[in-house]
């Protein structure tokens, strides 16, 4: 899936001296204690290699990408910087250039939102800002609002400021330009349908509205910002918020790729640039990783870095979601072998970055790759076979404290309220996209015994995981680290807990319908169709009307009207498909003249209910003796076999009717 419409793959994460790469040589000490209780290696820069040499270069030839880079940082020194495979695959004028730690620049996506999340707590430390004041109240441009509660920073940082998903302009189309960030702002900015503080729902849009809270209340542009605050002061020489880049940083940013031997991916521009806009080499990220862990003294004092790194919003604000793991201000919350862990990922089209940091245990590790790779969750399984493997072999759980999953008393009871069918908090509610939400529901089933399944959370393999209540309404992973935590009254299930941004609310039953409706509204529709195109083709081809077929004015009239609103299908889905694949494909944005004609056009194929419930009632009326001339079957049967058809054909523009307006695809707002 595209960047676009990535809403529970590629799910996001975090990210530290350039002046340390000299002593990458030395050893930092890591002593820990592996599942067998026996005294494991010290995380040495000999030993990081050795692991790293034996897990990246097969999994990359076995996913098809086509390069890597990562760098792994410990007790305040980087342990190793590595990069494997290739940054440019040359041409016919220049060779192959394999991919350098230290001078090739990876796009790292969302992983961004953790520098605009630093810029931001650098001015709470020095006074500028405040985390819980209304952000209206330090810009000038008006942001949506439907509740009473303001929007403060802390919400903006936590993705929980309540606003819906928006796609359009996230990576500019073939052509275009970097937006301003003020116009990435308050251009179409999308509504808010949460109450802020309460629902975590990822959102690009508002660590945008942070970035712009920075740069209004100090009246400095965001790159210098980010530039004075973080690059400079961490080490990060080589990192650039440039798009496109200047020509010296072009000649060594990696190329990026659908896969080994696919097509190459353009530089993507992203909007807000705050959100994703960071290229970096692996050295940088050590700096930044290294920053993260309190070993820059000029980025953030160490009791600002412990209220960045404490989780930002509690159970009067998130009710139940509280008893699971959450965001910090910037980061994601986990657990890994009861290691706390914290982090952010970042997906482009090509790009895919994961930085994790253990913030009790002094360590971090980055990862980026250059492609997507020949399966769809390819990155995602590399990533998280380098973060987990890292975890295992220097992090593993500590066996006296390890128990097994024990299940509650009250699992089956509680399992059985959880079972059903669930939207994602990070979706579009007022525009035309909002059918594709709709249609992508989270199914959460029984398992064995007590256990529950969640069709978003699998293994690498990408098999159902069972989860298993060990706290009332807080489920651990079976064999695993992963927890969800659920939001209740009174029994009845409010949310889930995806992960620290991403929740799961219940499915209306007005939606869970929905794609029964709109495929059997569909196929009935179809089939519609290709009897009218035989039957026309068999009366032209026998050069005469069969006997008795002769229809009144009104049912000649009727059968047009339900004839073009069938060809009108055809050309919408022509149309909505266009649209589709420019939103899946990062092709730029739709024009407007395409999504409006494939709404005028919906609308035109709806309208056919009134056409067909005119047939159909014509039909049911015909006297005895009109139907008797027809011949054949038994009249009685030739008309309930007539009257039912077109009742299904009733029944289908309806059903199609349905499913426009629950979807959204008339609404009149077609920015998205």
């Amino acid at each position: 899936m595209s960047a676009r419409l990535r809403t529970a793959g590629g799910v996001v994460s975090s990210l530290v001296a350039c002046f340390l790469v000299a002593s990458c040589a030395t050893a930092p000490r890591a002593s820990v204690v592996p599942p067998d209780g026996g005294l494991h290696s010290e995380l040495t820069t000999a030993d990081a290699d050795a692991w790293l040499d034996g897990l990246v270069p097969a999994a990359l030839e076995r996913e098809g990408i086509v390069g890597a880079t990562v760098a792994v940082v410990s007790d305040g020194e980087v342990v190793t910087e590595r990069g494997w495979g290739w940054s440019d695959l040359g041409d016919g004028r220049s060779e192959r250039r394999p991919v350098d730690p230290e001078r090739t620049l990876f796009r790292i996506g969302s992983v961004s939102k953790v520098v605009t999340a630093t810029v931001v707590m650098s001015l709470v430390e020095e006074g500028v800002l405040d985390l819980d004041e209304p952000v209206q109240d330090s810009i000038d441009v008006t942001l949506p609002r439907s509740f009473d509660r303001p929007v403060t920073l802390r919400h903006l940082l936590t993705h929980t400021a309540g606003f819906e998903d928006e796609l359009t302009g996230v990576i500019a189309g073939p052509g275009e330009g970097p937006t301003s960030l003020r116009d990435a702002v308050a251009v179409d900015p999308p509504e808010q349908i949460f109450e802020p503080g309460t629902t975590p729902a990822y959102s690009n849009w508002s660590n945008g509205v942070a970035a712009y809270v920075a740069e209004q209340v100090t009246g400095r542009p965001w790159a210098e910002l980010v530039q004075e605050r973080v690059f400079d002061p961490a080490g990060m020489t080589s990192a650039t918020l440039d798009q496109p880049l200047t020509a010296d940083d072009d000649a060594v940013v990696s190329g990026g790729w659908d896969a080994a031997g696919g097509a190459a991916v353009p530089f993507e521009i992203v909007s807000p640039a705050p959100a994703g806009a960071v290229s970096a080499t692996a050295s940088d990220m050590s700096a930044f990783m290294l920053a993260q862990l309190g070993h820059a003294d000029d980025v953030l004092a160490p009791e600002t870095l412990a209220e960045m790194h404490a989780p930002a919003l509690g159970r009067d604000d998130l009710g139940g979601l509280a008893t699971g793991p959450r965001m910090t201000l910037g980061l994601f919350e986990e657990d890994r072998n009861g290691h706390r862990v914290l982090g952010h990922g970042g997906d482009l089209t090509a790009f895919h970055a994961q930085m994790d940091i253990w913030p009790d245990d002094d360590a971090g590790i980055y990862v980026s790759l250059n492609s997507t790779g020949a399966r769809g969750d390819a990155t995602t399984a590399v990533r998280e076979a380098l973060v987990q493997g890292f975890a295992d072999r220097w992090f593993p759980a500590d066996t006296a404290a390890a128990t097994a999953v024990t299940a509650t008393a009250t699992a089956a009871e509680h399992a059985d309220a959880l079972v059903g069918s669930y939207q994602v908090s990070r979706r579009a509610e007022t525009t035309f996209v909002r059918l594709f939400y709709a249609l992508s529901a989270v199914d959460v089933s029984r398992g064995r015994g007590d256990s529950v399944s969640i069709s978003a959370l699998t293994d690498t393999s990408g098999a159902p995981v069972e989860f298993v209540e060990v706290e009332p309404w807080v489920w651990q992973e079976v064999d695993g680290d992963r927890r969800v935590a659920v939001d209740q009254v009174d029994g009845a299930v409010q949310a889930v807990g995806l992960n620290p941004a991403f929740t799961l609310q219940p499915m209306p039953t007005t939606r869970q319908v929905l794609p029964l409706v709109l495929l059997a509204s569909l196929a009935v529709l179809l089939l519609a169709l290709v009897g009218t195109v035989v039957a026309v083709a068999r009366r032209l081809w026998s050069g005469r009307r069969p006997v008795g077929s002769l229809p009144s004015r009104v049912e000649t009239i009727g059968r047009v009207g339900v004839i073009v609103s069938l060809v009108a299908l055809v050309a919408a889905g022509v149309l909505w498909a266009s649209v589709a694949s420019a939103l899946l494909d990062d092709a730029g944005p739709p024009a407007a003249f395409v999504v409006r004609s494939a709404q005028v056009l919906t609308a035109v194929t709806v309208a056919g209910v009134v056409p067909a419930t005119v047939v159909l009632l014509w039909r049911a009326r015909r006297t005895p003796a009109a139907r008797a001339a027809g011949g054949g079957a038994p009249p009685r049967l030739r008309q309930v076999v007539a009257v039912t058809g077109h009742a299904l054909l009733v029944l289908a523009f309806a059903g199609l009717g349905y499913a426009a307006v629950t979807g959204g695809l008339l609404l009149p707002d077609i920015s998205y």
